[in-house]
């Protein structure tokens, strides 16, 4: 059943689009208990196992339904583009425990015993008390799941944002709407944007514009239905997930490495999406001042092309840069 996010006149002009470690780190656990949503991160699931076995996850699994409400205080919407997380940890351990106990309740209302479990009387008894066990559950989440890997998720993350803020300049808001996800329809005569999502739901924006968020374990789901307060929302799968926990040295062509140099050929290879020269360096293992450095000449060469994004110089392959790093270049 969709869901359905009805624009004012002055929605369109408030669209933005960011990024939340938060999110991530409560998409991570969710995805260790949705089998089908772990294709892509195999590699990354292997790695942590040992990790995730030493948390107690049970709390935040339980207030996961299948189909139904998630609190929404535990994820809220970033006030920001890229809030760190430790910002938005804060957040959540601020929640009102009367809204706690709202979220609660609704969350443990759709699943079967929930409410009943032990777990769930402890919420029920005590939400100031719940809130502050599932704030430290998910900082031991983010340390143990996320922030190790946090780098190489913020530059395929920040790549998307670029990317679509781009699309959105040259396209405008329907074309943004058409390609961010199959899911989603915008109907122009009725200025809404209908998401296929659980649950039949109507929600004006009513003048605070939409959040769009781009994220790495929400594959292959969009999610939405973020209530009041918070502002309208919609979750995205990001771009270039299948390519996210495979070397980026492996995607190079011998050929090129003895034409430009292993280092000079790896960094042209590895810019699938825009990115800077940090996320770059962390994703190759490769000193930043190296990175840069390889990236002036291929930019000299005509192989890349920079601009400036927020706070940082997104570099991305020209369509020579493109045609010299496809495989079918070997």
């Amino acid at each position: 059943m969709p869901y359905h996010l009805r624009f004012g006149e002055a929605d369109p002009l408030r669209i933005r689009f960011a990024v939340s470690p938060l999110w991530e780190a409560h998409s991570a656990v969710r995805v260790l208990a949705r089998p089908r949503q772990q294709g892509y991160h195999l590699p990354w699931m292997r790695r942590i196992a040992g990790a995730a076995r030493g948390l107690d996850l049970a709390p935040l699994h339980l207030l996961m339904p299948a189909r139904g409400h998630s609190p929404d205080f535990l994820y809220p919407p970033p006030l920001g583009p890229a809030a760190s997380f430790e910002e938005e940890i804060e957040a959540v351990r601020r929640t009102d425990p009367a809204l706690a106990l709202h979220d609660f309740e609704r969350a443990l209302a759709a699943t079967p015993g929930a409410a009943e479990s032990d777990e769930g009387r402890r919420m029920l008894a005590d939400p100031g008390g719940a809130v502050g066990r599932l704030a430290e559950l998910l900082r031991a989440a983010w340390e143990a799941l996320v922030a190790p890997d946090w780098p190489r998720l913020r530059a395929l993350l920040e790549a998307d944002v670029a990317y679509h803020s781009r699309r959105l300049a040259e396209g405008g808001l329907e074309r943004l709407l058409g390609e961010l996800h199959p899911s989603f329809d915008w109907a122009a005569e009725t200025a809404t944007l209908r998401v296929d999502y659980h649950g039949e739901h109507v929600r004006p924006l009513d003048g605070q514009g939409l959040v769009l968020m781009p994220s790495v374990f929400t594959w292959p789901d969009v999610v939405s239905g973020f209530d009041p307060p918070w502002q309208p929302t919609v979750v995205y799968p990001a771009r270039g997930i299948g390519g996210l926990w495979t070397d980026a040295r492996d995607r190079t062509p011998e050929v090129l490495g003895r034409l430009l140099g292993p280092v000079r050929a790896d960094v042209l290879c590895a810019l699938t999406e825009p990115m800077g020269t940090t996320a770059l360096a962390h994703l190759l293992g490769r000193a930043p001042s190296t990175v840069s450095a390889h990236l002036a000449v291929l930019r000299d060469a005509g192989l890349l092309a920079s601009r400036r994004y927020g706070h940082q110089v997104l570099y991305e392959r020209t369509p020579l840069g493109l045609a010299v790093s496809q495989p079918g270049a070997e």
